[in-house]
């Protein structure tokens, strides 16, 4: 295995990883903001829109991985989303 192949696996296995936590807390989440503000729920809609693009991006990730250029720009919006998502989830969460 060559070190680009190497590099591919590692950050494969990271989003996947950050993938799994973020669908976790999003699930924990989905229950308790059924009851929350509107205010929230826009948020939430605004979060699950770019979860879903998230996911779409895994599996293009995916898909492509053995491309270096595609799969390295893959990846950076999956780490951008990735952020995205965590401190969504966290405002959501707090306001909670």
């Amino acid at each position: 295995m060559t070190d680009m192949d190497e590099n591919l696996e590692k950050m494969k296995e990271g989003f996947k990883e950050s993938l799994e936590e973020l669908r976790q807390k999003r699930d924990e989440l989905a229950v308790q903001i059924k009851l929350g503000s509107m205010e929230m729920q826009e948020e939430w809609n605004e979060l699950e829109g770019k979860m879903h693009e998230m996911e779409q991006k895994w599996d293009q990730f995916q898909k492509e991985a053995d491309l270096r250029e595609t799969a390295e720009g893959i990846g950076a919006a999956i780490t951008l989303l990735g952020g995205e998502l965590k401190r969504g989830y966290q405002r959501v969460k707090d306001a909670l």
